[in-house]
């Protein structure tokens, strides 16, 4: 597996954060590639909650919850995603509280490529360079939105 991970440290507190990433059916509230979400399961949100993302170019694939630690973040198992050249997928969210009420944002992607060798050098490369735009854009409007809500002149940093 490949892993890929950002961070950002956010003027928010994780109760903020986590307000707005618990509602996981809504993630295209903020996450500017995320066109729109299906909810595939009914009830309150947690482990087994599934949703299918529909993406600005056309694709989508399904995320299902397999941690849920409220307050401090999720773990996902990606699913049925043929646009993508991936065997198998895991996202996670972390949130780190800071001193004076900030927060650290980890978002990690851990993935197998296909194609074998070739595969494994389009992930170190290639894949980790659109993983990395794309975990920074959701890292920065996850932060627009939360201070928009509560701090709007909030400062934040990439690690």
């Amino acid at each position: 597996m490949i892993h890929h991970r950002k961070s950002l440290e956010i003027d928010a507190r994780p109760e903020s954060l986590w307000a707005i990433l618990s509602r996981f059916m809504h993630i295209d509230e903020f996450a500017p590639q995320v066109a729109s979400v299906d909810a595939l399961t009914t009830g309150q949100d947690g482990v087994g909650s599934k949703r299918r993302c529909h993406f600005e170019n056309g694709t989508s694939l399904v995320e299902e919850v397999t941690d849920w630690q409220v307050n401090k973040g999720y773990r996902v198992r990606l699913s049925e995603m043929p646009a993508m050249p991936l065997t198998q997928a895991h996202a996670a969210i972390a949130i780190e509280p800071l001193a004076n009420g900030h927060s650290r944002v980890v978002w990690s992607m851990d993935y197998q490529m296909k194609y074998g060798p070739l595969g494994w050098l389009m992930g170190q490369t290639l894949m980790k360079a659109m993983m990395g735009r794309v975990l920074e854009s959701n890292l920065k409007a996850l932060a627009e939105k939360v201070q928009s809500v509560q701090i709007p002149d909030a400062q934040y940093a990439y690690y």
